[in-house]
C-alpha cells in the first residue's frame, strides 16, 4: 500500500481504500478514526517538513537545573550519576567485565577480536550476509547489497520498496548501530579508550550523514527507536570515560533528544492494527524517558511509553504466550522488547503489574515449547534476523539464549535447557542473575507434547522425536504482513537432525519474486490445489497477505502412547470448484513414527501437490516405490516419507532454505502430484531411522501400515 498516496486521498475515497488494505472485519467507527488519524498525520508531517532545519539545529532540550549548568559540569554529572540505572549487567559493568573474563574467556577473546576488526578494518557481520567491510569512511546511506545510495529526501517521501536489488532492511540493520555495543563491551572488558574513540568518531560521521528527518534512516520510527536503545546501552557502558566531556557530550544528548522527538511525531500507530513497529516505537520512548531524565520531554516519553507498551502487550501477546504475528522470528523480537524493558523498569522501581510479568513468562514458555530437540527454532512466518540489544549476534534459528535470562528471572529450571550460561544473561542481569542461574537445577529431560490453541501451534514430541503442525492464521488477527501460506504445514526433527523444515524468509524488498516464492504455499510442507495459494498474495505487495485460509483445529489429544491433532483450512473454498483440506497427524510413540491423513473434500477434479520440504544439507533419494528418503550424511540419521495408499511416485523439486535473512542454500522438496476427483484421502507415514537402527527393520513398519491404511482411524 502506498501510504504517501493514501494520506493525500480525500476522506470519501480513503475509507474504501483502507478497507482493501486492512483485511478482516473492520467497524465503520474504526475506519473513520483511522481516516481521521491519517489526515491529521499528514498535517503534522507538513508542519514537520517546514520546521525540519530549525529542529535539526537546536541543542538538546534539557530541564532545570541541567539547562543552566556549564557543559563541563553536565559532563561530570553524567560520568558520576548513580541513577537512573540501566540493565544490571551494564550498570555494574566493571563487575560484569570481571565475570565475563573469568567465566567466559573464549567468548571474551572473540569479543575483543570482533571489536578490533571494527576498529581497524571497519568490518563486522551483517545479518545473513556474513562480514562486510564498510571502508575507512563509512557511507551510512549506501545500500550494502546493491551499492545504491539512498537520497536525503524528506523521510516520509523516501521510496522504500524499489525492486532494483536494494534492500532498505539491510541498510536499516547497518544504521541500528548495534556494532557500537560490541565496541562498548570491549571497552568495559579492557578499559582501552581506543574503543570509545572509535564510537565517538563513528557517531560524528553518522550525524553528519543523516540530518534529522532526512533520508531512509529516519523513515521508519521503529528503526529510530531500536537505534536509540542500542545507543543508550552503549552510552551506559562508556559514560565513565573521560572522553565524554563538554565537547563530545552535547551532540550525543542532542542526538538522543532528536530521536525521541522524531519517534513521538511519527508513531506507527493505527486504530485498525498495530504490530511490532508501534511496539518498538513506544519501547524506544520508554527507554529514552527512563535513562535520560535530564531531557525536558523525558517524563512524557516514559509515562506514554510505559502505558502504550503494556497496552500493546494486551493486544499483541495471545493468551497462550505467542506473539500475534504468526512468526517465530518476530516472537523473538517482541519478547526481547518486553524482556529488556521489564528488567529496566524493575531496576528503576517502575511498577509493572504482575499480570504482565505472567504474560512475559508465558512468552518464554511458548518459546521453550517450539524449540526443536537441538534447541534451534523453526522459522515459521517471516524472520528478518532482527534483535534488540544484540550483545551477541545470533542466527535467526537461535532463540535459546533468551531462555537463560528467563530461567534466572523467573527461577524456572524448565527454561535452563542448554545448561550453559550466556553473555546475554550476564550483561542483562549482571552477577546476581548469573549466580541465580547457576544455582538452578537443569531442565528435566524430555519436553512434553504441547498445544497452543491461540497461536495455532501443536507440538508432538518424545525424546528426540519432534513434529510441529502449523495451524496459525496469517497473523495480526487476519491482517498479517509477516505470515506465510503455510496452513497445516509440518516441521519434523528426529535423531538430532532437522528433516522437514520451513524454508524461512530470505529477503524482503531486494527481490520481490524471491520474497513471493519463500512465503508461497508451494514452498511449504502442505497440500497445494491447482497451483493456487492458500491465501491470496501478489509479488508486488510484499507485506500483504489475504485472509482466506482460516485454519481451525478440530481435535487434540495426547497420551503416553500417542498424540493426535486434526485440523482443516478453507483457503481453497474460493476456487470455482471449492476444496477443503483437512489434515490429521497421529504420533505413534512406541513405533517412533507418524501417520498423516490428508482429506480433500469439495467439488470436481483437481491437481493436488503434496509436498514435504526437506532441510538443506540432506541427501535425498527414492528408497523404494512411493518412499522418499532424506539422509544426514554427517550423523547417518534418516527419515522416510512414504505414501501409504497411492501409487504415484515422488518427484524431487529443487528449491532453497534460508536460515538467516539474506542467506539461502539449496534444498529439496519431495512432491507427489495427483490428479483426482474429490473426495480424496491420501495417507502418509514418516519413519525415523537413527544411526544405530536397522534400516530394513524400521522400514518394515511401512508394509504393515500400508496394509492397514484403508481401516486406519485418524479421528474426525
Amino acid at each position: 500500500m502506498d501510504f504517501g498516496q493514501t494520506l493525500n486521498t480525500p476522506r470519501s475515497a480513503l475509507i474504501p481504500r483502507l478497507r482493501r488494505a486492512f483485511r478482516g472485519d473492520i467497524a465503520v467507527r474504526q475506519l473513520a478514526l483511522e481516516a481521521w488519524r491519517r489526515t491529521r498525520a499528514e498535517r503534522t508531517r507538513r508542519r514537520e517538513r517546514a520546521m525540519l532545519d530549525s529542529l535539526a539545529q537546536g541543542p538538546a532540550r534539557l530541564r532545570d537545573p541541567y539547562a543552566k549548568i556549564s557543559p563541563a559540569a553536565l559532563a561530570a554529572h553524567f560520568r558520576t550519576r548513580p541513577t537512573p540505572k540501566s540493565l544490571p549487567g551494564c550498570t555494574a559493568s566493571s563487575d560484569t567485565a570481571d565475570l565475563q573474563r573469568h567465566l567466559l574467556p573464549f567468548e571474551t577473546a572473540q569479543l575483543v577480536e570482533r571489536a578490533t576488526r571494527i576498529l581497524n578494518d571497519r568490518s563486522w557481520a551483517l545479518l545473513g550476509f556474513g562480514e562486510k567491510c564498510f571502508g575507512e569512511e563509512i557511507d551510512w546511506l549506501r545500500d550494502p547489497l546493491s551499492g545504491f545510495r539512498w537520497p536525503l529526501d524528506y523521510h516520509a517521501e523516501v521510496q522504500l520498496v524499489r525492486n532494483d536489488g536494494s534492500d532498505v532492511r539491510v541498510l536499516w540493520e547497518l544504521n541500528r548501530l548495534s556494532h557500537l555495543l560490541t565496541l562498548a563491551r570491549a571497552y568495559a572488558v579492557t578499559q582501552d579508550e581506543k574503543y570509545v574513540t572509535e564510537i565517538l568518531v563513528q557517531l560524528d560521521g553518522w550525524r553528519e550523514s543523516n540530518p534529522l528527518g532526512r533520508g531512509p534512516n529516519w523513515s521508519c520510527a521503529m528503526e529510530v527507536a531500536l537505534r536509540a536503545i542500542n545507543l543508550l546501552a552503549t552510552f551506559e557502558l562508556i559514560r565513565g570515560s573521560k572522553q565524554l566531556d563538554e565537547n563530545t557530550l552535547p551532540p550525543l544528548l542532542q542526538m538522543f533528544d532528536q530521536h525521541g522527538a522524531h519517534i513521538r511525531r511519527n508513531l506507527e500507530f493505527s486504530y485498525i492494527s498495530t504490530s511490532n513497529h508501534y511496539l518498538s516505537d513506544v519501547t524506544g520512548l520508554f527507554w529514552l524517558g527512563v535513562l535520560l531524565p535530564e531531557l525536558k520531554e523525558a517524563n512524557d516519553w516514559r509515562e506514554f511509553g510505559l502505558r502504550e507498551m503494556l497496552n500493546e502487550m494486551d493486544k499483541q501477546v495471545l493468551a497462550d504466550g505467542a506473539d500475534c504475528e504468526a512468526s517465530t522470528g518476530y516472537h523473538r523480537l517482541v519478547l526481547e522488547l518486553f524482556l529488556y524493558s521489564f528488567i529496566l523498569a524493575r531496576e528503576n522501581q517502575i511498577e509493572i503489574p504482575q499480570r504482565y510479568w505472567e504474560k512475559l513468562r508465558a512468552m518464554f514458555d511458548y518459546m521453550s515449547a517450539y524449540l526443536r530437540p537441538d534447541l534451534s527454532a523453526p522459522l515459521i512466518g517471516d524472520t528478518d534476523s532482527g534483535q534488540v540489544l544484540p550483545f551477541c549476534t545470533r542466527s535467526a534459528e537461535d532463540h535459546a539464549y533468551l531462555l537463560s535470562i528467563g530461567a534466572a528471572l523467573f527461577a524456572e529450571p524448565r527454561f535452563k535447557l542448554s545448561g550453559a550460561s550466556t553473555e546475554e544473561l550476564l550483561w542483562a542481569l549482571g552477577v546476581a542473575g548469573m549466580t541465580a542461574y547457576e544455582k538452578l537445577p537443569c531442565a528435566p529431560a524430555g519436553e512434553p507434547s504441547r498445544a497452543f490453541s491461540d497461536a495455532g501451534t501443536y507440538v508432538q514430541r518424545k525424546d528426540d522425536l519432534y513434529l510441529l503442525l502449523n495451524a496459525s492464521g496469517n497473523g495480526l488477527f487476519g491482517r498479517g504482513s509477516h505470515g506465510h501460506n503455510d496452513s497445516l504445514s509440518l516441521e519434523v526433527s528426529a535423531c538430532g537432525t532437522s528433516f522437514i523444515s520451513d524454508p524461512g524468509t530470505f529477503v524482503y524488498s531486494a527481490d520481490l519474486s524471491e520474497r513471493h516464492l519463500f512465503r508461497s504455499t508451494g514452498y511449504h510442507s502442505t497440500v497445494q490445489v491447482d497451483d493456487q495459494e492458500q491465501n491470496i498474495t501478489e509479488a508486488s505487495l510484499p507485506f500483504v497477505i489475504g485472509d482466506e485460509a482460516h485454519p481451525k483445529v478440530l481435535r487434540w489429544e495426547t497420551s503416553a502412547e500417542h498424540d493426535l491433532v486434526v485440523a482443516e483450512h478453507r483457503g481453497y473454498e474460493r476456487l470455482a470448484r471449492p476444496v477443503i483440506h483437512r489434515r490429521a497427524v497421529r504420533f505413534l510413540k512406541a513405533d517412533r513414527m507418524w501417520v498423516i491423513e490428508d482429506q480433500l473434500s469439495g467439488e470436481g477434479e483437481h491437481v493436488f501437490r503434496f509436498r514435504f520440504h526437506f532441510s538443506d544439507l540432506l541427501v535425498t533419494s527414492v528408497r523404494a516405490p512411493g518412499i522418499a528418503l532424506a539422509r544426514d550424511t554427517t550423523s547417518g540419521a534418516r527419515l522416510a516419507v512414504a505414501a501409504l495408499n497411492v501409487d504415484e511416485q515422488p518427484e524431487f523439486e529443487q528449491n532453497y532454505r534460508s536460515r538467516d535473512y539474506g542467506a539461502k542454500s539449496a534444498s529439496v522438496s519431495a512432491c507427489w502430484k495427483i490428479q483426482a476427483t474429490v473426495p480424496l484421502i491420501v495417507r502418509w507415514a514418516l519413519v525415523a531411522v537413527c544411526p544405530d537402527d536397522d534400516e530394513e527393520e524400521r522400514l518394515s513398519l511401512l508394509a504393515r501400515y500400508r496394509a492397514e491404511a484403508p481401516t486406519l482411524q485418524m479421528g474426525e
